[in-house]
């Protein structure tokens, strides 16, 4: 499946707020594209002026990648509780980025050194979990936190844990994704 055809479904996910004329063929896409109908998970992350104007996803893979796509880039847009909702003067230079994410695996870690030994920098996203609680970042984190401290302490504080969370031994899970942009 074209790159384009995933971004066209973002986009008119996003627009049809703007313009009730806008529809998705589901129906169509589903039978021209049947993959759309495997389970899938997806961020979907919208930025404007290099910033982040919304990111909104799915850590597992429960329901069809078409529906997990269409409903992540709405709620990038419209549901992100750290920003206003999207305006149509924005929407027209939003820049929109795709993240499909593989299943999440369990890091078997004795300490934080063992830990770091097993996480890879730009290519793993994690998840970090404990007492009910949880936060991700994305592989393309790094990219802003390229120091395993930089980047596990901004999870942690992400998630609102004590800042050296990892000391407290929560369970680690990562995953990697296929971006599109």
């Amino acid at each position: 499946m074209e790159n384009q055809v995933l971004l066209d479904i973002t986009k008119k996910s996003i627009e049809k707020k703007f313009d009730s004329n806008i529809k998705i063929d589901k129906t169509k896409l589903l039978t021209d594209f049947p993959e759309l109908k495997e389970n899938g998970a997806t961020f979907v992350t919208l930025t404007l002026d290099g910033q982040l104007r919304g990111c909104i996803g799915s850590l597992q893979a429960y329901r069809p990648l078409l529906d997990d796509l269409i409903s992540n880039a709405f709620a990038a847009a419209f549901e992100d509780p750290r920003f206003y909702e999207l305006t149509p003067l924005e929407f027209k230079k939003v820049k929109i980025k795709i993240s499909i994410l593989s299943t999440p695996v369990e890091v078997i870690y004795t300490n934080i050194k063992d830990l770091k030994s097993k996480i890879k920098p730009n290519i793993h996203g994690v998840i970090l979990q404990k007492d009910g609680r949880r936060s991700t970042f994305l592989p393309q984190v790094w990219e802003q936190l390229p120091t395993f401290e930089e980047f596990f302490s901004h999870l942690c504080y992400k998630g609102s844990f004590e800042v050296n969370c990892l000391e407290f031994h929560p369970q680690i899970f990562t995953y990697e994704v296929k971006k599109i942009k």
